[in-house]
């Protein structure tokens, strides 16, 4: 069977440039899921489970409403209530698996294209350490690639940041490699850039065992980095903005944006 998920490996990285500035890099690894594909991608794997403990698994109900409803017909409401035209074509979602039972996505994006192959839009799901998730739902529109979209940030995701910002994102879809840019730009101009990219690999058992070596406890691991570069920015004296309340609604709708983003990075 010829599949569309799949792995990716490569890093993140994210820059902070006032008012001191700051950086990290880690290696990472993703996993490419077409929704219709994983329960047959779990009866092929001894490595990998649906809704069941394994060295690595996908949980439902770790995404959306949290309520193990079936993601794609909750894709489908989030992009019915930004008003995008979607003709029920693949989701595929990029995300980090849980790794023995354990994880944490910052962020996972959903792909969704139409019955004729062409990706429409994207749903970005933010994951704060607070236990909070929103997502950005953004239209693809006709327009060359990179995929670029733009939308406000209502949810609260640094204790170091405010919501006063904008999101501009730039995507290379997911083919032999995969990429991510967002700059938050804020009223004095570009306060962040944050960026994932990696190459893909074929997603099985041996791929999965290898990913064991190079990237141990990754999910953890990431947890981890969050905290410590938290204590790293307190260090720094950056400002401390207390946590408001989440958004009314679980889904905040963005936009298609043909212009370069003044002072983007690459990644």
């Amino acid at each position: 069977m010829n599949r569309h998920s799949a792995l990716y490996v490569g890093r993140v990285r994210h820059s902070r440039f006032r008012p001191r500035p700051h950086a990290l890099a880690y290696r990472v690894f993703w996993m490419l899921l077409d929704l219709d594909e994983i329960d047959a991608l779990a009866k092929q794997s001894h490595l990998f489970s649906r809704n069941r403990f394994n060295l690595y698994a996908f949980r439902d109900a770790d995404y959306g409403d949290r309520s193990g409803r079936p993601l794609k017909e909750q894709v489908a409401e989030a992009l019915a209530t930004a008003g995008i035209d979607w003709d029920e074509g693949a989701v595929r979602l990029l995300t980090m698996p849980r790794i023995l039972g354990y994880a944490f996505n910052p962020i996972s994006t959903y792909f969704c294209y139409g019955r004729d192959g062409a990706l429409r839009a994207t749903v970005y799901e933010v994951h704060n350490t607070f236990g909070e998730i929103h997502s950005y739902v953004a239209p693809v529109g006709a327009q060359a690639r990179p995929v670029r979209q733009e939308a406000e940030k209502r949810f609260h995701v640094s204790p170091f940041m405010s919501l006063a910002m904008r999101y501009a994102f730039r995507v290379e879809p997911p083919g032999e490699r995969v990429s991510i840019v967002i700059d938050g730009h804020d009223a004095e101009g570009r306060l962040i850039a944050a960026s994932l990219s990696g190459e893909r690999r074929t997603l099985d058992d041996g791929a999965l065992l290898r990913l064991l070596a190079s990237h141990p406890l990754l999910t953890l691991k990431v947890t981890a980095a969050i905290h410590w570069h938290a204590l790293r920015l307190l260090a720094k004296r950056v400002r401390w903005w207390t946590h408001p309340a989440p958004p009314e609604h679980r889904f905040s709708t963005g936009r298609a944006a043909t212009p370069h983003p003044k002072g983007s990075t690459q990644p």
